[in-house]
């Protein structure tokens, strides 16, 4: 395929930032079009995403440039562009620079093949076998994310007893609403944060029960059909490593958690150990900032069994190849893998089809509220229709 031009424009995202979208034209005339989310909790380690307006002029004056005219494949593509870059965190042309060219020209390859987007990525990474993932739906959000509230950063129910992704959907609505109504009879606010979930005042554990009640209420047996997970997001918190482990295994002893997101903090190496042999055999512990899709701290994360689990952030590492590369490091591991959003985010849709695609056990696209979330899981309804129910996580 050849590029025949690629234009980069300043967007906003649901924060209301300046962000990233570029356009990919082939030779026939075939578009792709990517924007790149932006995250308010990041990891020291994250490839560095520039000001968005440098981005634009990077892409617009220099990888047109450098890119045009050339017959590429998507592997081909990306590693010029890696080249172009020369540093290792991708600061000189900017990660969401270069993954917005990245992202596009495999939108515009997947409608030149005349194949969906989760098809074409399924190819590239060697994998037939497409399926829909388990929904980690954020209906409660806490530090970074929120104003005020909690300082955990994520609460999420887990649909695994639904039979199909269409049914935990539903079963995530229901629940949602019933919180709502339960915050208002509390007298609490009803505010949402980034990611779409409620902003509630009080405690870890105080939200953790409020949760719990609007899964009973709705009739839902907890545990078995809707399970919880959280993301700490220890990073931000001024916790020691002993204070926050014996946290997390007395949450996991009084109710069905099935799944921590950075429950230790980035730094904390043989924190994170300890905290995998107390509760690895148990529930999923997910490394995000500790691991920021790159493969080099993967490797050390699987050598050192500090935790079992990876979150995939495209941005985090900056091109769709790299990408596809976290990933199957980490199922060839046994680790199950999280495709997830960020918290600055736009309408594009690209995470749903990268979680078939790869095959991905679980995604993260925030709450049943606010279209920048809501549209992730549409696209995964749509592309349930395609591959059928039955194409379900378990």
């Amino acid at each position: 395929m050849k590029v025949a031009k690629i234009h980069a424009r300043i967007i906003y995202d649901s924060r209301g930032n300046p962000t990233i979208e570029t356009d990919v034209f082939l030779e026939n005339g075939v578009l792709g079009r990517a924007s790149v989310p932006s995250g308010a909790s990041t990891g020291i380690n994250e490839a560095v995403s520039i000001d968005a307006s440098e981005a634009v002029l990077n892409v617009n004056n220099k990888l047109d440039k450098e890119l045009t005219n050339l017959e590429l494949d998507q592997k081909e593509l990306d590693q010029i562009m890696i080249n172009l870059d020369g540093t290792e965190n991708k600061s000189n042309l900017g990660a969401n620079a270069i993954l917005s060219v990245s992202l596009s020209f495999a939108k515009a390859a997947a409608s030149f093949e005349n194949i969906p987007l989760y098809k074409y990525i399924g190819n590239l990474a060697g994998n037939n076998k497409f399926i829909l993932p388990l929904p980690l739906i954020n209906i409660i959000n806490g530090g970074a994310h929120a104003d005020f509230g909690t300082d955990f950063q994520e609460f999420m129910i887990v649909p695994n007893g639904a039979s199909s992704f269409s049914e935990g959907i539903l079963w995530g609505t229901k629940v949602f609403q019933e919180l709502k109504t339960i915050l208002k009879t509390n007298g609490l606010s009803t505010t949402v944060g980034d990611e779409g979930g409620f902003v509630v005042k009080g405690g870890n554990g105080q939200a953790l029960e409020f949760i719990k009640s609007a899964i009973q209420n709705s009739n839902f047996k907890l545990g078995r059909d809707i399970s919880l997970a959280l993301d700490v997001a220890a990073s931000q918190l001024n916790k020691s490593s002993e204070e926050l482990i014996e946290t997390l295994v007395r949450y996991c002893g009084q109710y069905p958690i099935i799944s921590i997101e950075d429950g230790l903090s980035e730094t904390d190496w043989a924190g994170w150990v300890k905290l995998t042999e107390k509760l690895g055999n148990k529930i999923q512990l997910v490394g995000d900032d500790l691991l920021v899709t790159n493969i080099k701290f993967l490797k050390r994360a699987i050598s050192e069994k500090a935790g079992n689990a990876i979150l995939i952030k495209p941005n985090q590492v900056g091109t769709l190849t790299e990408t596809i590369q976290t990933v199957q490091m980490a199922k060839n591991a046994g680790w199950k893998t999280i495709i997830s959003h960020r918290s600055g985010e736009t309408e594009d849709t690209f995470i749903s089809h990268l979680a078939v695609g790869l095959a991905a056990e679980q995604i993260k696209a925030g709450s049943l509220s606010r279209t920048d979330r809501v549209a992730k899981y549409n696209e995964l309804l749509r592309i349930e229709e395609e591959i059928g129910e039955r194409a379900w996580h378990t």
